[in-house]
């Protein structure tokens, strides 16, 4: 009994939809503030729309002209329902749908459309049609710090939008939250030290890495200056990686990755020999991990605005903040049991093995560049 009842609900839901959710979905939306008002065009495909009925104006083309008075409706529904927009810390609310009309793929008019006219469509096929939707928001200034929460997630399993205001470009992919249009270097600050802390906690190579600083080191100054010399090395290639001194080759940031393991099996196995120059290879070495931070920074830089520079050096505050925490946890824990020798060798050669297979795995990534 229960088999059926669930088996109805799926056939119900699968009527009601009318059509399956795309994998993927491209959104465009591109921003316009005037004096007293921020005007919103949007480009969604509409095969993203569901429980619409698309009628048929037989041999399975579009009835363009009896679905057009619907067009608002749907757009309020998927569009302007979706967006929220702040003007400093006031929200505006969402947007009121002002016009409408479809589109092809090959209209360009959409890059200087202004919510007037309509597309010339003839025959058209209703899953290779765009829907434009021309919204507007009051506000207050044109000088404000606006943000904008998109919100187009919903419209397909991989959801990428594409956001333009003034000149600069946005690609936002699934929920990306609250985006600042032009943030203030506190604001871009703010977000980009939140960026280095999550990013240095989420790394499992680097947190391994840093589990190896650790490991043999019993005096506390002597571990500041251990993680000091990393500091130093991964602030340098972080910041000109970021800014574009850095080469360009396809595979130079997969051969860090394996670089960035392969650190891991030598920390470790300096510490079960006790040979070598530690300071100076760690050094070294956070050279290396300073490129393998940039890579993850690169696409985050579009929140930047115009404070390039400050958000560099917030993210790399961050990636010091998780570092010390890190570092400050691992050194007590550590301390606390006493490790003997037989525990530096036997936690050294887990964290050499784990960063030998991370290597051999990244090498073959790597391998593939070269024929």
């Amino acid at each position: 009994m229960i088999v059926r009842i669930l088996f109805f609900a799926l056939l119900v839901a699968g009527i009601v939809c009318g059509h399956e959710i795309p994998r993927e979905v491209t959104v465009r939306i591109v921003l316009r503030v005037s004096p007293g008002t921020m005007s919103i065009a949007a480009r969604v495909p509409l095969k993203a729309m569901r429980d619409v009925e698309f009628p048929d104006a037989g041999g399975g083309y579009l009835d363009v002209a009896k679905l057009t008075p619907q067009l608002g409706e749907v757009a309020t529904q998927w569009v302007s329902n979706s967006i929220r927009l702040r003007e400093g810390e006031r929200e505006v609310g969402r947007p009121r749908v002002v016009a409408t009309r479809l589109a092809v793929e090959s209209d360009r008019s959409f890059e200087t459309w202004t919510g007037d006219g309509t597309a010339e469509l003839g025959k058209v096929v209703w899953n290779q049609l765009w829907l434009d939707v021309w919204m507007e928001a009051p506000v207050v200034g044109t000088e404000s710090r606006f943000s904008v929460l998109p919100g187009m997630e919903k419209l397909g399993v991989k959801v990428v939008t594409v956001m333009q205001f003034k000149d600069r470009l946005y690609e936002l992919h699934g929920e990306a939250g609250w985006v600042e249009l032009d943030p203030s270097w506190w604001g871009a600050a703010r977000r980009f030290v939140a960026l280095g802390f999550w990013h240095i906690l989420d790394g499992m190579d680097h947190l391994l890495f840093l589990l190896c600083l650790v490991i043999p080191v019993r005096s506390l100054w002597r571990l500041v200056g251990v993680v000091s010399a990393f500091t130093v090395g991964h602030s340098l290639t972080l910041i000109g990686s970021a800014l574009g001194y850095a080469p360009d080759w396809l595979w130079f940031p997969s051969a860090v990755e394996v670089v960035i393991a392969a650190s891991i099996v030598w920390m470790a196995l300096e510490n079960i020999t006790g040979i070598g120059g530690r300071w100076v290879v760690v050094a070294g070495f956070g050279l290396v991990h300073g490129f393998g931070f940039s890579f993850a920074l690169k696409e985050s830089l579009q929140f930047a605005g115009a404070h390039l520079l400050s958000s560099l050096v917030a993210f790399n505050v961050g990636v010091e903040l998780g570092q010390v925490l890190v570092v400050g946890v691992l050194w007590a824990v550590l301390r606390l049991v006493v490790l003997s020798r037989v525990w530096v060798i036997v936690l050294s050669t887990l964290a050499a093995h784990t960063g030998w297979h991370w290597m051999l795995e990244r090498w073959e990534v790597v391998r593939k560049y070269w024929p």
